[in-house]
């Protein structure tokens, strides 16, 4: 066959090797030129492509696999065991190995995507001494010798070994004798912004990923997870900064990304605040008729929105930090309104005060109605500060029930959104107050 296979096609090649038995066609295999190998193998039965990978060496298995078309490689690793696929994606380099991780289905802001092949993994059948002659053979390659995982058979995952079990145990005590079954493990699918919290909870440095079936895939280390952490803290803080996240730091950043990252944003946010100036001018009768009531408008609007973005602020990081979820909506509301009512009437007296002082000093003369100047603007301050309260800690849950980051309810957003209603509110209550008098 040797003397043909330069003039025969990598299809009738692989058609004439799976004619042989299992231990010939291995070997006949090996004897394919290099350069056809990968696409030989691509064309050649799952069962032959399985006991092929497990009969020849690892840096053929590296070889072949590298070298082949990532879709025929799916497939591949679709019809391979657990166990095989774990092997097989070990023995790919970084770049093949995402783009094989991809293709198999993990989502593309999993957890699984951040793992790592390199650990030590070890039997319970095995002695103490054999774990260390373990350690010695691989350890130089791995991220960290913390801990060691216990497999069985099938490589599932049945405990995770903390390295200083095996430093104070019997060099001839079985792994088994100093295990306890009792393991965290976080599954392939489980999202990256999840998977902080299980090292949070559980104070590891790494910790194993497991397919649904138990199969130990890899594990994730502490500093992926930090790094991980700085990048979702980034894109929040940008995010509540009223811009797109960046995708790069900011030095990298282009001047043109930089432009559309922001001036998307900042455009949204300008249309908003044209509503606050229709708002006014809705109310301009109003305010011919009373002059007064423009000289409050900038701080009635303000503290409205400052309220909501302080709400909008305490609720999305408690949300970040799982103190509160969705079914925390009522819990949060009837919070927000006790203390939307306390802050508003804290500034509401202020403000009153504030127009006695002024009044009655001769700093300023508000006119002979300036008692219900001063009721409006005070009862206005109440409302609308509830009403940023409230708009600030709802709309987070609002996004997330919609499975939108409630980070894009950035402080700008929300103070535009009480802006315009809060001019509504304002004019509303003098209305009520000034209705005989100015208006």
């Amino acid at each position: 066959m040797e003397e043909n296979q330069s003039i025969l096609s990598p299809a009738d090649i692989a058609e004439h090797l799976s004619e042989l038995d299992v231990e010939r066609r291995v070997m006949e295999f090996l004897k394919v030129p290099k350069e056809f190998k990968a696409e030989v193998f691509s064309h050649l039965d799952p069962d032959f492509q399985e006991d092929t990978i497990r009969s020849i060496t690892s840096s053929e298995v590296s070889e072949i696999l590298n070298a082949m078309p990532p879709d025929d490689r799916t497939a591949l690793f679709e019809d391979f065991p657990d166990e095989l696929i774990k092997y097989s994606i070990n023995h790919l380099n970084p770049q093949e190995r995402r783009v094989a991780l991809e293709l198999l289905g993990y989502p593309e802001e999993s957890i699984a995507r951040m793992m790592t092949p390199y650990y030590v993994q070890i039997r319970k059948e095995w002695t103490v001494e054999r774990c260390f002659a373990q350690i010695k053979k691989i350890g130089g390659k791995v991220e960290t010798l913390n801990y060691l995982y216990v497999v069985d058979q099938n490589n599932i995952l049945i405990d995770d070994l903390d390295i200083r079990n095996l430093l104070l145990a019997d060099r001839e005590q079985l792994v088994s004798e100093i295990t306890d079954n009792n393991f965290v493990a976080i599954h392939t699918k489980t999202s990256r912004e999840d998977a902080v919290q299980y090292f949070e909870k559980y104070d590891r440095n790494a910790l194993p990923i497991v397919t649904e079936a138990g199969v130990l895939v890899g594990i994730v280390t502490i500093d992926d997870i930090l790094d991980q952490i700085e990048q979702q803290n980034t894109e929040d803080i940008q995010k509540f900064g009223g811009l797109d996240a960046l995708d790069l730091p900011y030095t990298q950043t282009s001047l043109a990304e930089m432009v559309r990252k922001r001036g998307t944003w900042l455009v949204i946010l300008f249309i908003s605040e044209m509503l606050t100036a229709s708002a006014m001018g809705y109310f301009d009768k109003e305010i011919e008729k009373a002059v007064v009531l423009a000289l409050f408008v900038p701080l009635i609007i303000s503290s409205g929105g400052n309220s909501g973005s302080q709400a909008a602020t305490l609720i999305i990081r408690a949300m970040a930090l799982q103190e509160i979820t969705l079914k925390d909506w009522w819990y949060v509301m009837r919070k927000e309104i006790v203390s939307g009512i306390l802050l508003g009437l804290i500034l509401g007296i202020i403000g009153y005060i504030r127009i006695l002082v002024w009044q009655k000093t001769g700093l300023y003369d508000y006119g002979e109605y300036w008692s219900s100047v001063g009721l409006t603007v005070s009862f206005s301050l109440v409302a609308i500060v509830l009403w940023g309260t409230l708009s600030g800690s709802m709309i987070p849950f609002i996004l997330k029930k919609l499975n939108l980051d409630p980070a894009t309810s950035s402080a700008p957003f929300v103070a535009t959104l009480v802006d315009v209603t809060g001019l509504i509110i304002y004019f509303t209550v003098a209305g009520l107050f000034l209705a005989g008098k100015l208006l």
